[in-house]
């Protein structure tokens, strides 16, 4: 999770072949800003989006292809979505992290917040 400028708010490291939203079933709950924008991997109406509307806030996710009634969204506002994605960019310069060289998650995991700190820091 990053914040309106792209710098790294949150991380839940999930197993390779989890999906996406695991990751945001741990995430959501600690979340403290007032929009949510996130892919098409997000669009999940009970796991995502009525937790947040109940919550008071704002969910930018386009709708799968594949829903029987689509949904609208702010599709101006979605346009910040790539902030997540350019951090990704910037995490994967790293070649220890890109290539995963560490064996434990544990370490995996340190690896990952010592260079979001250095990205926060940049």
């Amino acid at each position: 999770m990053v914040d309106a400028l792209g710098n790294p708010v949150g991380f839940h490291l999930t197993g390779g072949e989890a999906h996406d939203l695991v990751g945001a079933d741990h995430l959501i709950p600690t979340m403290q800003a007032d929009v949510l924008i996130a892919d098409k991997a997000f669009d999940a109406d009970k796991r995502v989006i009525d937790r947040l509307t109940a919550a008071g806030k704002q969910v930018v996710i386009p709708p799968k292809s594949n829903r029987t009634r689509p949904r609208g969204y702010d599709k101006h506002l979605y346009k910040a979505q790539h902030l997540i994605e350019n951090f990704f960019v910037r995490l994967k310069q790293y070649r220890a992290i890109a290539t995963r060289f560490d064996k434990t998650a544990r370490n995996f995991l340190a690896a990952v917040y010592f260079a979001a700190a250095i990205v926060w820091l940049n």
